[in-house]
C-alpha cells in the first residue's frame, strides 16, 4: 500500500507536468495509439519462466483518479510507470545471474583454483627438488674443498716439520762444532798459558841467578876494596 501511494503521488505529479505543455489532446493521442486494459500488472520474467507481478495498475489508476486526474491520463501515466518499472527490472535482472550460473561459475573457479594449487604445488616441488640438488652439489663441493684444504695443510705442516727438524739438526751440528772449536781453543790457551808460566818461572830463576851473581860480585868487590883500604 505504501508503494502504491508513492507511485500514485509520482503519477499525479507526472500527469500535471505532461498536461501543461501538451494538453488534453496529447494525452488522448497517446491513449489512441495504445489501448490499455482496465486492470494490468507489471510483470518480470524470471529465469525459470515464472512472472512476478509487482504493481497493481488498477489501484494505481484509481489512486490517480482520486487525486483528480482524468481516467485516460491516469491510465497513460500508469502504463508509462509500468513500462519504466519493467525496463528497470529487466535491466536489474540482466545485471544479476541465476543460481545455476552462479554454481557453474563457482565450479569453474573451484576448478581453476584447484588447477592453480596443483600448478603451485608442482612448481614448489620442482623448485624444492632443484634446490635440494643444488644443496647436495654445494655440500659435495664444500667437502671436496675441505679435503683439499686439509691435504694442503697437512702437506705444509709436514714440510714445516721437515724444515724445522733439518734446521734443528743443522743448529745442533753447528753447536757441536762450536763446542769442539771452543774446547780446542781452551786447550790451546791452557797450553800457551802453561808455556808462559814456564817461561816466567825460567825468567824468574834467571833474574834471581843474575841478581845473586851481581850481589856476590858487588860483595867481592866491596871486600876487595875494604882489604885494599885497610
Amino acid at each position: 500500500m505504501t508503494l502504491s501511494k508513492r507511485l500514485a503521488l509520482l503519477g499525479a505529479q507526472s500527469a500535471i507536468t505532461l498536461a501543461k505543455p501538451r494538453g488534453l489532446g496529447s494525452s488522448l493521442g497517446l491513449l489512441n495509439r495504445r489501448q490499455f486494459p482496465y486492470r494490468q500488472y507489471s510483470e518480470l520474467t524470471k529465469a525459470n519462466g515464472r512472472r512476478a507481478f509487482l504493481v497493481d495498475t488498477l489501484a494505481l489508476v484509481r489512486s490517480l483518479e482520486a487525486q483528480g486526474v482524468p481516467s485516460k491520463q491516469a491510465e497513460a501515466i500508469t502504463s508509462a510507470i509500468t513500462e519504466v518499472l519493467n525496463d528497470s527490472l529487466e535491466n536489474v535482472s540482466e545485471s544479476f545471474v541465476s543460481k545455476a550460473e552462479m554454481q557453474k561459475i563457482e565450479m569453474i573457479q573451484d576448478s581453476n583454483l584447484s588447477k592453480f594449487k596443483s600448478e603451485v604445488k608442482s612448481s614448489q616441488e620442482h623448485h624444492f627438488t632443484v634446490l635440494q640438488r643444488e644443496t647436495e652439489k654445494l655440500r659435495g663441493d664444500i667437502e671436496k674443498m675441505r679435503s683439499e684444504l686439509r691435504y694442503e695443510i697437512d702437506k705444509v705442516t709436514a714440510g714445516q716439520r721437515l724444515d724445522l727438524n733439518l734446521e734443528r739438526g743443522r743448529i745442533r751440528d753447528e753447536l757441536a762444532n762450536q763446542n769442539t772449536e771452543t774446547t780446542n781453543l781452551t786447550n790451546k790457551l791452557d797450553r800457551e798459558i802453561h808455556a808462559l808460566r814456564a817461561q816466567l818461572e825460567a825468567s824468574k830463576y834467571e833474574v834471581i841467578k843474575y841478581c845473586i851473581g851481581t850481589l856476590v860480585s858487588i860483595s867481592a868487590v866491596g871486600l876487595a876494596v875494604l882489604r885494599i883500604m885497610i
